[in-house]
């Protein structure tokens, strides 16, 4: 195991950095990437080569990967696609720009760095590579709309390069989490405090009552069921490990049961359930 690489992007905190620190413990050579010079000069004292990628930069989405072949000889086992932010915010309240800026954060980076990768895995005869979706990528929830696009994007075009690769030894993979401990929520309110302007909104009354009170209550309020990012790496491990791996993982138990009422319930009864969310 000692020989295998995996490049990981978004490790700054979270599910990269738990599962940066997870892979290196089990052996994995590991390519732990940041998209700002800090975070990757701080990960390199914590022992890790760290590439900076950031997925908004197309520049640096070439020049990493090129760094991490040149330091592995140009081989790659793993790529774990992950980092991504949302835009809290009605549907109508969304600025156009503002689901240009996240798709070319949550979605196009993804697809570069994963085209450029897939001719390395091909020549070498093997891969794996796994995407860091979501359960709002299945089902969707009131004020998530710019995230909800981004991942069911993700997902669609993922399952589709799955089917595409079953003629090869790349294998395509999708890790789905709920509510986990991180600073997406911090991360949120800059996101909603730069696009939203919420007070002239249709809907003030309601950003007022619901989102606003959601949002500000950092570090008081965990969501239910939020689990540690170690949820992922158990999961992650299966998927880059494992001889046959799974097309899809779901991790936390509001993962679990939105994939079980989305298959039992018609559309009217999981829309009236997921507008309680």
């Amino acid at each position: 195991m000692q020989h295998k690489s995996i490049l990981i992007t978004g490790c700054s905190t979270g599910i990269g950095h738990a599962c940066a620190h997870g892979l290196r413990s089990r052996g994995w050579r590991v390519f732990a990437a940041c998209r700002k010079a800090e975070d990757c000069a701080r990960l390199k004292t914590e022992g890790f080569e760290s590439p900076l990628i950031d997925y908004e930069n197309a520049e640096t989405i070439v020049s990493g990967l090129a760094e991490v072949l040149d330091a592995t000889g140009g081989t790659l086992d793993a790529l774990f696609n992950n980092g991504a932010f949302a835009i809290p915010g009605a549907v109508e309240d969304l600025p156009t720009d503002a689901l240009r800026t996240i798709f070319e954060a949550n979605f196009f980076g993804w697809h570069d760095l994963t085209r450029q990768v897939i001719p390395v895995m091909r020549a070498q005869g093997h891969g794996r590579i796994v995407q860091c979706s979501s359960v709002l990528g299945f089902i969707t929830m009131p004020w998530r709309g710019a995230y909800n696009a981004t991942k069911f994007a993700l997902e669609g075009l993922t399952d589709t390069l799955r089917l595409e690769m079953r003629d090869t030894d790349i294998e395509v993979i999708l890790i789905e989490p709920g509510p986990i401990t991180s600073d997406f929520r911090a991360n949120s309110i800059k996101q909603f405090e730069r696009w939203i302007d919420w007070e002239a909104s249709a809907r003030v009354e309601q950003y007022r009552s619901k989102l606003l009170k959601r949002l500000y209550s950092l570090g008081q309020t965990p969501d239910t069921f939020e689990l540690p990012a170690d949820a992922v790496l158990h999961k992650l491990v299966h998927a880059i490990e494992a001889p046959r791996p799974r097309p899809r993982y779901y991790v936390t138990t509001p993962t679990y049961l939105m994939g079980a009422l989305r298959r039992i319930l018609p559309t009217r009864a999981l829309d009236w359930v997921l507008s309680r969310g």
